[in-house]
C-alpha cells in the first residue's frame, strides 16, 4: 500500500530561492512531499516559480492590517487538507488561529537567537553578522510562535565566515546550506522519521 505523500504550504516574500529549492528536490524524487498552495502578501519573483511548476499560488497584498492579512490566510489555507506549513523567507508575523490549527516553521538566515528579530532578514543579517566580525554565521530551521524568531529550534548548521567576506558572500554560503538543511528536514518530514 503507497504512503500517503504529505502536502505543504509554503509562504513567501521574495524571490523565492528556498522555494525554487523545494520544487527541484520534489522534481528530483528527492522528496516525496506535494506543495499544495503557494502565498504571499505581495507581488515577488517567488510566484514565478509557483507558476512554472504548475502549483496554486495566492497573493493576499491588499490587507489594512496585519489582522486581516493573517485572517484572510488562515481562510486559503483551511481549503487545503495541510500537514505542514513552511515559511521561506515570508516577513509577516503569523497569527494565533493559524498557529493553534497548524504546525508552522521557518528557516532563518542565521544562528538564533544572534541577529533574530523584526527587521533582521536577508541581506539585513548578513552585513550585521559582518560588521560585527563573526567568524561563524549559519542557518536556524525553528517552529514559529507569534514572536519574530523565537519559537523552538529544530536544527541549526553553522557556516564559516572569513576576515574577508563581504555580506554578499556570506549570503552565498549561507542560502547554500539553508536550502541542503532545509530539503534534509523535509525529507525526514516526508519519509516519517521525524514529526511536527
Amino acid at each position: 500500500m503507497k504512503k500517503e505523500v504529505r502536502k505543504i504550504a509554503v509562504l513567501v516574500s521574495g524571490e523565492g530561492t528556498t522555494l525554487q529549492a523545494i520544487i527541484d528536490a520534489i522534481e528530483s524524487d528527492i522528496l516525496d512531499l506535494s506543495i499544495e498552495i503557494v502565498i504571499s502578501d505581495r507581488e515577488c519573483f517567488a510566484l514565478e516559480s509557483a507558476k512554472h511548476a504548475g502549483i496554486d499560488k495566492w497573493i493576499i497584498d491588499d490587507f489594512a492590517s496585519i489582522e486581516e492579512l493573517n485572517e484572510r490566510l488562515y481562510t486559503v489555507l483551511t481549503i487545503y487538507n495541510l500537514d505542514l506549513i513552511v515559511l521561506a523567507g515570508y516577513l509577516k508575523p503569523i497569527g494565533t488561529k493559524i498557529l493553534e490549527k497548524y504546525t508552522v516553521i521557518n528557516t532563518h538566515p542565521a544562528l538564533l537567537p544572534k541577529y533574530g528579530g523584526k527587521g533582521m532578514y536577508g541581506m539585513h543579517v548578513h552585513k550585521a553578522v559582518v560588521n560585527h566580525h563573526e567568524t561563524v554565521s549559519g542557518v536556524t530551521l525553528h517552529f514559529v510562535n507569534e514572536q519574530y524568531d523565537k519559537g523552538p529550534i529544530i536544527w541549526q548548521t553553522p557556516v564559516p565566515v572569513f576576515s574577508e567576506d563581504t555580506a554578499e558572500e556570506v549570503s552565498e554560503r549561507v542560502q547554500a546550506a539553508e536550502k541542503t538543511q532545509l530539503v534534509s528536514i523535509l525529507k525526514a518530514f516526508s519519509e516519517g522519521k521525524i514529526d511536527f
